[in-house]
Protein backbone atom coordinates (compact mmCIF):
# COMPACT_ATOMS: atom_id res chain seq x y z
CA UNK A 1 0.00 0.00 0.00
CA UNK A 2 2.68 2.54 0.67
CA UNK A 3 5.11 1.28 -1.79
CA UNK A 4 3.19 1.62 -5.30
CA UNK A 5 6.18 1.12 -7.49
CA UNK A 6 6.56 -2.48 -6.33
CA UNK A 7 3.38 -3.10 -8.05
CA UNK A 8 5.38 -2.60 -11.87
CA UNK A 9 8.26 -4.94 -10.72
CA UNK A 10 5.81 -7.82 -10.70
CA UNK A 11 6.90 -10.25 -13.78
CA UNK A 12 4.78 -11.41 -15.60
CA UNK A 13 2.14 -9.82 -13.83
CA UNK A 14 2.90 -5.93 -14.72
CA UNK A 15 2.67 -7.10 -18.17
CA UNK A 16 0.04 -8.95 -18.24
CA UNK A 17 -1.94 -6.42 -16.31
CA UNK A 18 -0.98 -3.42 -17.91
CA UNK A 19 -1.75 -4.77 -21.65
CA UNK A 20 -5.27 -5.84 -20.06
CA UNK A 21 -5.49 -2.20 -18.77
CA UNK A 22 -4.89 -0.77 -22.94
CA UNK A 23 -7.33 -3.19 -24.33
CA UNK A 24 -10.38 -2.13 -21.78
CA UNK A 25 -9.34 1.57 -21.51
CA UNK A 26 -10.92 4.31 -24.01
CA UNK A 27 -8.65 5.53 -26.83
CA UNK A 28 -6.41 8.67 -25.96
CA UNK A 29 -7.89 12.22 -26.57
CA UNK A 30 -10.57 14.29 -25.62
CA UNK A 31 -12.32 12.97 -22.38
CA UNK A 32 -16.05 11.33 -24.04
CA UNK A 33 -19.12 13.38 -23.27
CA UNK A 34 -21.09 12.23 -20.98
CA UNK A 35 -24.30 10.10 -22.53
CA UNK A 36 -28.00 12.06 -20.44
CA UNK A 37 -29.85 10.38 -17.66
CA UNK A 38 -33.40 10.96 -17.31
CA UNK A 39 -34.13 13.65 -19.68
CA UNK A 40 -37.48 13.66 -19.14
CA UNK A 41 -36.89 14.76 -15.48
CA UNK A 42 -39.23 17.19 -13.50
CA UNK A 43 -40.85 18.20 -10.01
CA UNK A 44 -44.00 17.03 -9.24
CA UNK A 45 -45.55 18.98 -7.50
CA UNK A 46 -43.34 21.88 -8.16
CA UNK A 47 -41.07 23.05 -5.52
CA UNK A 48 -43.24 26.85 -6.03
CA UNK A 49 -45.72 25.55 -3.62
CA UNK A 50 -44.09 24.89 -0.26
CA UNK A 51 -41.39 25.71 1.91
CA UNK A 52 -37.76 24.96 -0.14
CA UNK A 53 -36.46 21.91 0.85
CA UNK A 54 -32.82 21.42 1.65
CA UNK A 55 -31.39 17.94 1.91
CA UNK A 56 -27.42 17.07 2.92
CA UNK A 57 -26.48 13.97 1.65
CA UNK A 58 -23.16 12.58 3.29
CA UNK A 59 -20.91 10.48 1.42
CA UNK A 60 -18.75 8.47 4.12
CA UNK A 61 -15.10 7.26 3.18
CA UNK A 62 -13.85 3.61 4.42
CA UNK A 63 -16.63 3.43 7.30
CA UNK A 64 -17.60 -0.27 8.21
CA UNK A 65 -21.03 -1.26 9.84
CA UNK A 66 -19.07 -3.55 12.09
CA UNK A 67 -17.96 -0.75 14.08
CA UNK A 68 -20.95 1.77 13.86
CA UNK A 69 -22.45 1.88 17.55
CA UNK A 70 -25.79 2.35 16.83
CA UNK A 71 -25.45 -1.12 14.90
CA UNK A 72 -25.15 -2.66 18.24
CA UNK A 73 -20.84 -2.45 17.93
CA UNK A 74 -19.23 -3.19 21.46
CA UNK A 75 -18.20 0.43 21.90
CA UNK A 76 -20.09 3.40 21.56
CA UNK A 77 -18.05 5.01 18.52
CA UNK A 78 -21.58 6.69 17.58
CA UNK A 79 -22.62 8.77 20.93
CA UNK A 80 -23.88 11.74 19.30
CA UNK A 81 -26.14 10.37 16.75
CA UNK A 82 -27.48 7.92 19.48
CA UNK A 83 -29.00 11.58 21.17
CA UNK A 84 -30.52 12.61 17.76
CA UNK A 85 -33.68 11.48 16.31
CA UNK A 86 -31.93 9.30 13.52
CA UNK A 87 -33.28 6.43 11.73
CA UNK A 88 -30.34 4.01 11.52
CA UNK A 89 -30.18 1.47 8.60
CA UNK A 90 -27.88 -1.49 10.57
CA UNK A 91 -28.18 -3.76 6.70
CA UNK A 92 -26.95 -1.79 3.87
CA UNK A 93 -24.64 -3.47 1.18
CA UNK A 94 -21.84 -1.28 -1.05
CA UNK A 95 -21.61 -1.22 -4.94
CA UNK A 96 -18.04 -1.95 -4.45
CA UNK A 97 -15.31 -2.39 -2.09
CA UNK A 98 -13.18 0.54 -3.47
CA UNK A 99 -14.03 4.44 -4.06
CA UNK A 100 -13.24 4.48 -7.73
CA UNK A 101 -16.39 1.86 -8.17
CA UNK A 102 -19.19 2.85 -5.22
CA UNK A 103 -19.22 6.75 -6.00
CA UNK A 104 -19.92 6.45 -9.50
CA UNK A 105 -22.14 3.18 -9.10
CA UNK A 106 -24.05 4.46 -5.79
CA UNK A 107 -24.83 7.91 -7.94
CA UNK A 108 -26.28 6.10 -11.23
CA UNK A 109 -29.39 4.06 -11.98
CA UNK A 110 -27.60 1.11 -12.78
CA UNK A 111 -25.90 -0.19 -9.72
CA UNK A 112 -24.16 -3.20 -8.69
CA UNK A 113 -27.68 -5.77 -9.43
CA UNK A 114 -26.85 -4.49 -13.40
CA UNK A 115 -23.71 -3.28 -12.74
CA UNK A 116 -21.70 -2.20 -15.91
CA UNK A 117 -18.94 -0.10 -15.70
CA UNK A 118 -18.50 1.67 -19.30
CA UNK A 119 -22.35 2.53 -19.01
CA UNK A 120 -21.78 3.98 -15.52
CA UNK A 121 -19.36 6.25 -16.29
CA UNK A 122 -20.20 7.20 -19.75
CA UNK A 123 -23.76 8.37 -18.38
CA UNK A 124 -24.84 11.44 -16.26
CA UNK A 125 -25.72 10.89 -12.47
CA UNK A 126 -28.42 11.40 -10.15
CA UNK A 127 -26.71 14.84 -9.72
CA UNK A 128 -27.33 15.63 -13.21
CA UNK A 129 -31.18 14.30 -13.44
CA UNK A 130 -31.43 17.09 -9.95
CA UNK A 131 -30.50 19.47 -11.67
CA UNK A 132 -32.23 18.91 -15.21
CA UNK A 133 -35.25 18.77 -13.24
CA UNK A 134 -34.70 21.92 -11.54
CA UNK A 135 -32.76 20.91 -7.73
CA UNK A 136 -30.28 22.85 -7.47
CA UNK A 137 -26.38 20.94 -6.58
CA UNK A 138 -23.78 21.43 -4.94
CA UNK A 139 -20.89 19.30 -4.52
CA UNK A 140 -18.21 19.82 -1.83
CA UNK A 141 -15.17 17.69 -1.40
CA UNK A 142 -12.72 17.06 0.97
CA UNK A 143 -11.61 13.49 -0.87
CA UNK A 144 -10.31 12.92 -4.11
CA UNK A 145 -12.98 14.63 -6.40
CA UNK A 146 -16.51 13.49 -7.64
CA UNK A 147 -15.07 10.59 -9.92
CA UNK A 148 -17.37 12.47 -12.96
CA UNK A 149 -20.53 12.01 -10.81
CA UNK A 150 -20.60 16.01 -10.44
CA UNK A 151 -18.67 16.64 -14.09
CA UNK A 152 -19.91 20.30 -15.17
CA UNK A 153 -22.01 21.10 -11.86
CA UNK A 154 -21.09 22.98 -8.98
CA UNK A 155 -18.27 22.00 -7.40
CA UNK A 156 -16.26 23.01 -4.58
CA UNK A 157 -12.75 21.67 -3.15
CA UNK A 158 -13.04 22.35 0.65
CA UNK A 159 -9.28 21.33 1.03
CA UNK A 160 -8.54 24.88 -0.81
CA UNK A 161 -10.59 26.94 1.37
CA UNK A 162 -8.96 24.80 5.07
CA UNK A 163 -6.65 26.58 7.62
CA UNK A 164 -3.49 24.75 8.94
CA UNK A 165 -5.65 24.11 12.44
CA UNK A 166 -8.17 22.14 10.05
CA UNK A 167 -5.61 19.78 8.71
CA UNK A 168 -2.88 17.30 9.36
CA UNK A 169 -0.56 14.97 7.63
CA UNK A 170 -1.62 17.15 4.23
CA UNK A 171 -5.07 16.45 4.99
CA UNK A 172 -7.86 18.10 6.20
CA UNK A 173 -10.49 17.28 8.82
CA UNK A 174 -13.81 16.74 7.81
CA UNK A 175 -15.75 19.82 9.70
CA UNK A 176 -14.93 21.93 7.50
CA UNK A 177 -17.47 20.74 5.09
CA UNK A 178 -20.09 21.89 7.20
CA UNK A 179 -18.72 25.56 7.84
CA UNK A 180 -20.64 27.93 5.49
CA UNK A 181 -23.39 25.56 4.69
CA UNK A 182 -26.25 27.55 5.14
CA UNK A 183 -24.28 30.34 3.11
CA UNK A 184 -23.89 28.21 0.31
CA UNK A 185 -27.47 27.50 0.62
CA UNK A 186 -28.36 31.43 0.37
CA UNK A 187 -26.48 31.40 -2.22
CA UNK A 188 -28.47 29.12 -4.57
CA UNK A 189 -31.97 29.29 -3.08
CA UNK A 190 -34.55 27.09 -3.94
CA UNK A 191 -34.89 23.14 -3.69
CA UNK A 192 -31.23 21.97 -2.98
CA UNK A 193 -28.98 18.51 -2.76
CA UNK A 194 -25.79 18.99 -0.78
CA UNK A 195 -23.36 16.54 -1.25
CA UNK A 196 -20.33 16.43 1.65
CA UNK A 197 -17.99 14.15 0.33
CA UNK A 198 -16.21 13.19 3.27
CA UNK A 199 -12.50 12.10 4.43
CA UNK A 200 -13.98 9.89 6.82
CA UNK A 201 -11.83 7.19 8.04
CA UNK A 202 -9.45 7.08 4.86
CA UNK A 203 -6.75 4.15 5.40
CA UNK A 204 -4.01 3.58 6.46
CA UNK A 205 -3.40 6.97 8.37
CA UNK A 206 -6.76 6.43 10.96
CA UNK A 207 -4.88 8.24 13.16
CA UNK A 208 -4.73 11.57 11.08
CA UNK A 209 -8.06 11.35 10.45
CA UNK A 210 -9.62 13.18 13.81
CA UNK A 211 -8.33 16.19 15.84
CA UNK A 212 -6.35 15.28 19.29
CA UNK A 213 -9.71 15.94 21.43
CA UNK A 214 -11.40 12.54 19.70
CA UNK A 215 -8.10 10.28 20.53
CA UNK A 216 -10.34 8.64 23.35
CA UNK A 217 -9.34 4.84 22.57
CA UNK A 218 -5.55 4.27 23.48
CA UNK A 219 -3.19 3.31 22.52
CA UNK A 220 -3.43 4.32 18.57
CA UNK A 221 -1.73 3.32 15.84
CA UNK A 222 0.20 6.32 14.92
CA UNK A 223 2.04 5.71 11.51
CA UNK A 224 0.87 4.37 7.90
CA UNK A 225 2.98 1.09 8.33
CA UNK A 226 0.08 -1.15 10.54
CA UNK A 227 2.63 -3.84 10.38
CA UNK A 228 4.68 -1.96 13.09
CA UNK A 229 1.47 -2.02 15.15
CA UNK A 230 -0.84 -4.59 17.39
CA UNK A 231 -4.44 -5.24 15.88
CA UNK A 232 -5.84 -2.98 18.79
CA UNK A 233 -3.79 -0.16 18.35
CA UNK A 234 -5.08 0.03 14.36
CA UNK A 235 -8.54 -0.78 16.12
CA UNK A 236 -8.62 1.87 18.59
CA UNK A 237 -7.44 4.93 15.89
CA UNK A 238 -9.86 3.62 13.50
CA UNK A 239 -12.58 3.91 15.82
CA UNK A 240 -10.96 7.13 16.80
CA UNK A 241 -12.10 8.37 13.75
CA UNK A 242 -15.80 6.93 13.49
CA UNK A 243 -16.55 9.09 16.57
CA UNK A 244 -15.08 11.92 15.10
CA UNK A 245 -17.31 11.06 11.80
CA UNK A 246 -20.52 10.53 14.65
CA UNK A 247 -19.31 14.22 15.83
CA UNK A 248 -19.56 15.96 12.48
CA UNK A 249 -22.69 14.47 11.46
CA UNK A 250 -24.50 15.44 14.66
CA UNK A 251 -23.14 18.93 14.01
CA UNK A 252 -24.79 18.70 10.92
CA UNK A 253 -28.14 17.97 11.50
CA UNK A 254 -28.34 20.74 14.49
CA UNK A 255 -27.17 23.21 12.16
CA UNK A 256 -29.90 22.23 9.69
CA UNK A 257 -32.38 22.31 12.63
CA UNK A 258 -31.20 25.83 13.15
CA UNK A 259 -32.18 26.52 9.33
CA UNK A 260 -35.79 28.36 9.46
CA UNK A 261 -36.08 29.04 5.66
CA UNK A 262 -35.84 25.52 4.79
CA UNK A 263 -37.30 22.38 5.44
CA UNK A 264 -33.90 19.88 5.92
CA UNK A 265 -33.08 16.40 5.97
CA UNK A 266 -29.76 14.46 6.26
CA UNK A 267 -28.77 11.20 4.68
CA UNK A 268 -25.39 9.50 5.31
CA UNK A 269 -23.88 6.51 3.63
CA UNK A 270 -20.26 5.24 3.25
CA UNK A 271 -18.80 4.13 0.25
CA UNK A 272 -17.12 1.13 1.17
CA UNK A 273 -16.18 -0.50 4.64
CA UNK A 274 -12.95 -1.69 5.63
CA UNK A 275 -10.70 -4.76 6.67
CA UNK A 276 -9.19 -4.60 10.07
CA UNK A 277 -7.40 -7.90 10.76
CA UNK A 278 -10.43 -10.29 10.04
CA UNK A 279 -9.00 -13.43 8.22
CA UNK A 280 -5.81 -11.08 7.97
CA UNK A 281 -6.85 -8.53 5.88
CA UNK A 282 -6.63 -5.35 6.27
CA UNK A 283 -7.74 -1.85 4.10
CA UNK A 284 -9.93 -2.61 1.30
CA UNK A 285 -10.15 -2.72 -2.65
CA UNK A 286 -10.75 -6.69 -2.78
CA UNK A 287 -12.12 -7.51 -5.84
CA UNK A 288 -16.12 -7.45 -5.23
CA UNK A 289 -16.86 -11.23 -5.62
CA UNK A 290 -14.43 -12.08 -2.96
CA UNK A 291 -14.74 -8.86 -0.75
CA UNK A 292 -15.28 -10.24 2.71
CA UNK A 293 -18.26 -8.55 4.52
CA UNK A 294 -16.33 -6.21 6.34
CA UNK A 295 -15.23 -3.96 3.38
CA UNK A 296 -19.19 -4.20 1.26
CA UNK A 297 -21.45 -3.71 4.94
CA UNK A 298 -21.81 0.35 5.53
CA UNK A 299 -23.52 2.42 8.07
CA UNK A 300 -26.34 4.66 6.91
CA UNK A 301 -28.53 7.13 8.31
CA UNK A 302 -31.26 9.26 7.61
CA UNK A 303 -32.63 12.74 9.87
CA UNK A 304 -35.54 14.60 8.54
CA UNK A 305 -37.09 18.07 10.26
CA UNK A 306 -40.06 18.12 11.96
CA UNK A 307 -41.18 20.31 8.52
CA UNK A 308 -40.07 17.95 6.18
CA UNK A 309 -41.86 15.34 7.52
CA UNK A 310 -45.23 17.50 7.37
CA UNK A 311 -44.48 18.79 4.02
CA UNK A 312 -43.70 15.07 2.50
CA UNK A 313 -46.28 13.81 4.63
CA UNK A 314 -43.98 11.17 5.87
CA UNK A 315 -44.80 8.17 8.81
CA UNK A 316 -41.67 8.51 10.10
CA UNK A 317 -42.94 5.44 12.65
CA UNK A 318 -43.42 3.66 9.38
CA UNK A 319 -40.60 4.23 8.13
CA UNK A 320 -38.64 3.37 11.53
CA UNK A 321 -40.30 -0.25 11.41
CA UNK A 322 -38.98 -0.36 7.78
CA UNK A 323 -34.88 0.33 9.14
CA UNK A 324 -34.04 -3.20 9.49
CA UNK A 325 -34.62 -5.04 6.08
CA UNK A 326 -32.07 -5.73 3.44
CA UNK A 327 -30.69 -2.35 1.76
CA UNK A 328 -28.11 -0.93 -0.89
CA UNK A 329 -26.55 1.41 -2.60
CA UNK A 330 -29.05 0.53 -5.63
CA UNK A 331 -31.69 2.17 -3.27
CA UNK A 332 -29.87 4.86 -3.36
CA UNK A 333 -30.80 6.97 -6.42
CA UNK A 334 -34.34 6.46 -6.66
CA UNK A 335 -34.55 7.70 -2.78
CA UNK A 336 -33.38 10.78 -3.66
CA UNK A 337 -35.56 11.32 -6.14
CA UNK A 338 -38.17 10.49 -4.44
CA UNK A 339 -37.32 12.92 -1.80
CA UNK A 340 -37.02 15.99 -4.03
CA UNK A 341 -40.54 15.03 -5.71
CA UNK A 342 -38.58 14.26 -9.09
CA UNK A 343 -40.33 12.09 -11.51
Amino acid sequence: RNQRELRYLVTPGNVLVSLAKVVSEEPPGAARIQLPVGEDAVQSPPATLRKPRLLVLVVGETARAASWGLNGYARQTTPELARRNVLNFPHVSACGSSTEVSLPCMFSPWGRANYDQKAIRGHESLMHVLQRAGVATLWRDNQSGCKGVCTGLPFEDMRTQAGPESCRGGRCYDGMLIEGLAEAAERQRGDQVVVLHMLGNHGPNYFERYPPAFRRFTPTCDTSDLGRCSRDQVVNAYDNALLYTDHVLATAIDRLQALSDYDTALLYVSDHGESLGEKGLYLHGMPYAIAPAEQLEVPMVAWFSDGWRRSMGLDTTCLQRQTAGEYSHDHLFHTVLGLTDVR
